[in-house]
């Protein structure tokens, strides 16, 4: 492919369908052992690559100067002369490239970083044939379109926007493909919103590109970055704040704690001493025991005639003591000095015997009777 003598490359046209069709892991087979695609390119890479992009490393070697020895900027070389056949072949290989960008995502990468590819690509956006411009410019359209942070990376680093920047700027005011596509590129980047490459346009190109007024695209990328420090500003003031405030703050909430504790918390009472403990507790004991005795009086006792009489400490005798006082005002007579002191007496002794009757036999059961009679 790269030794066709054909003018017009046809045969190297060819062998590029060729070679793309048996680099495409689409199109290979499913092995049994997965490692075969990647023994397969790497193989490629290590032995192949070097000798496909050895006509593009070529024109775009770097230039020495001769005095000082000072290594100057890469650019097409006269090694290879810029005409047309050249500049087919270095299409056909930059065709190539942009494929494997596409689907070889470990291996490419690898590549570009090693060789510093891409660096030597854009120097042919110098060409002055612009369909070799239009490739150089679209390999790294590809490299962006990934998004990927390593690539972007090694773009700013290298401050790889300056050739397209220039060529930009060279077209002028031509309303042609080759300014619709960078264009284009740096719709991609604003609508993406990559903002690590944002910043790096607009912190170092914005002044040669703020004349550009027909498109918003430029002025769109302003916007995009003056809102991203906007955010950064906010996101910083958010945590980072004046310190007097925050002592303000923290004593403030420390306070609060302080109060909300003392509503909370009761206060605690102090413990009794020791010493009283032995006292407290015989009269508990002594308690219980007169609580013990005051229910075994209460308990029902079963008299001789088979009834239970019940025995109460304190009430009855409350009770007695209120029937004396109700049995007396009965059998009283109005006058005190009645000669029938005598029959007055014998009234007043059935009351007693009723009250006092009246405390004995509170339960029958029928039960006990039948056991009466059959004694």
């Amino acid at each position: 492919m790269i030794c066709d003598t054909d003018p017009e490359l046809g045969g190297a046209v060819q062998l590029m369908g060729l070679l793309r069709t048996l680099i495409d892991p689409e199109n290979m087979l499913a092995p049994t052992n997965k490692t075969e695609k990647t023994e397969f390119l790497s193989f490629f890479y290590k032995f192949c690559m070097h000798v496909l992009t050895a006509p593009l490393l070529a024109n775009t070697a770097e230039e020495k100067s001769v005095k000082d020895g000072v290594v100057g900027p890469p650019k097409i070389g006269a090694v290879c002369p810029d005409n047309f056949q050249t500049a087919q072949l270095l299409a056909l290989i930059l065709e190539l490239l942009t494929f494997c960008v596409e689907h070889h995502t470990y291996h490419i990468k690898n590549y570009i970083m090693n060789k510093d590819l891409l660096r030597r690509v854009l120097v042919l956006m110098n060409s002055k044939h612009t369909f070799l411009a239009l490739c150089a410019l679209r390999f790294m359209r590809r490299i962006i379109g990934l998004k990927d942070e390593f690539y972007n990376r090694y773009i700013i680093k290298g401050n790889l926007f300056e050739p397209v920047i220039n060529a930009l700027l060279d077209n002028g005011t031509r309303y042609n493909l080759l300014n619709s596509a960078i264009i284009e590129l740096f719709e991609f980047i604003k609508v993406e919103d990559i903002k690590s490459l944002i910043a790096h346009i607009v912190d170092n190109f914005y002044k040669a590109l703020e004349s550009i007024e027909y498109v918003q695209t430029f002025k769109g990328l302003k916007t995009r970055y003056e809102q991203e420090k906007d955010r950064q500003s906010q996101r910083l003031n958010r945590y980072r704040r004046d310190a007097r405030a925050m002592e303000d703050d923290e004593e403030m909430w420390f306070n609060e704690d302080d109060d909300e504790e003392g509503e909370a918390v009761p206060p605690i009472e102090k413990s009794k001493p020791d010493d009283e403990f032995p006292d407290n507790y015989g009269k508990f004991i002594e308690a219980i025991k007169v609580k013990e005795s005051e229910d075994k009086e209460n308990l029902p006792k079963r008299t001789s005639s088979g009834s239970f009489k019940f025995t109460f400490t304190h009430s009855a005798a409350a009770a007695n003591g209120a029937n004396g006082a109700n049995s007396k005002s009965v059998g009283s007579p109005p006058s005190p000095a009645s000669p029938n002191s005598s029959s007055a007496k014998s009234t007043n002794s059935p009351a007693t015997a009723m009250t006092k009757a009246g405390l004995v036999g509170l339960v029958d059961y029928p039960d006990d009777e039948e056991e009466e009679e059959e004694e």
